[in-house]
């Protein structure tokens, strides 16, 4: 027993030491962990649902609100023919609901190539805040109308950049503008080298002129969203076809008969000239012809 004393000592010693120095292991509490990256909204929309890509609708696929990009919005349905006149309006109703102050139309047509091919075309200006959902709201009332989204196309143009390039253009030639100003003020100044000032500093003033053009237009590119609807008829199915070659044929007979009917007239007159020309050759001629033999 008196032997085993020390060897326990040494085990208890070297438990303890080894306790000491080992990691703790246990998960760290909520306060030490790192907290997570928030997720990116990509809806432009405050507070718009939560829409589920598919088919017909097309991916719910947005863009993140970036401040000096301009975006631009283009959508392409098909529908069938017969309902792209009633969705065109609830297009412009919806548009109208938002107030000018939001959306504005700016373009529209409606063509009827035939019974089963009929195209249209809708154009927005809209608050940059309400494009996308406005953009969603138009593919769902095409989905609920027997459509389906075929294309869809964002575009963005990095108007800050641009005004921020044109402000520092600017005042780069308002700067050698006043100091031609202030060359043009000396005494004493030759005239040509006069004359050559002006026409620098005239040079300057149209340059600042075209970069606040482009200033103001890119600014306005911010203030507004531009959005255009395409609408076309799907595929004809086989008896759509047969019914327009039918159309077809029924319609080349009518113009056939109405030609026929307009030459007529023409005919019968013809007709009536060659029986009176025959008429006359055999009474004529043939009477001739018999005195002829008769004498020989």
């Amino acid at each position: 027993m008196r032997r085993s004393l020390p060897f326990l000592v040494l085990l208890l010693a070297t438990a303890a030491a080894c306790s000491k120095s080992s990691p703790d292991r246990s998960p760290p509490s909520e306060s030490t962990q790192a907290p997570s990256p928030q997720a990116t909204s990509y809806d432009l929309a405050p507070g718009a649902p939560a829409a589920r890509a598919s088919r017909d609708g097309g991916p719910n696929v947005g863009v993140t609100a970036a401040p000096g990009v301009a975006f631009n919005y283009r959508y392409e349905f098909r529908l069938p023919p017969t309902n792209i006149a009633a969705v065109q309006e609830q297009h412009a109703q919806k548009c109208e609901q938002l107030t000018i102050a939001h959306c504005r139309i700016t373009g529209m047509y409606y063509r009827v190539n035939n019974a089963h091919d009929v195209e249209a075309m809708l154009a927005f200006k809209l608050d940059p805040a309400v494009a996308r959902q406005f953009g969603r709201e138009g593919v769902a009332v095409v989905t609920g109308a027997e459509g389906m989204l075929s294309e869809s196309e964002i575009t963005g143009t990095d108007a800050g950049a641009q005004i921020h390039d044109a402000n520092r253009s600017i005042t780069e030639l308002q700067a050698d503008l006043q100091r031609l100003e202030t060359q043009l003020r000396a005494p004493n100044l030759d005239a040509d080298e006069k004359a050559r000032l002006e026409y620098q500093a005239q040079q300057l003033r149209e340059s600042i002129r075209a970069g606040s053009v482009q200033r103001d237009e890119a600014q306005a590119s911010l203030a507004t969203t531009p959005m255009v609807f395409r609408y076309a008829s799907g595929e004809p199915t086989l008896a759509q076809t047969m019914q327009d070659t039918g159309d077809s044929f029924l319609g080349s007979a009518t113009i056939l008969l109405r030609v026929l009917i307009a030459l007529l007239p023409w005919a019968l007159a013809g007709g009536l000239i060659a029986l009176a020309v025959m008429f006359v050759r055999r009474r004529w001629f043939g009477r001739k012809t018999a005195e002829v033999t008769t004498e020989a």
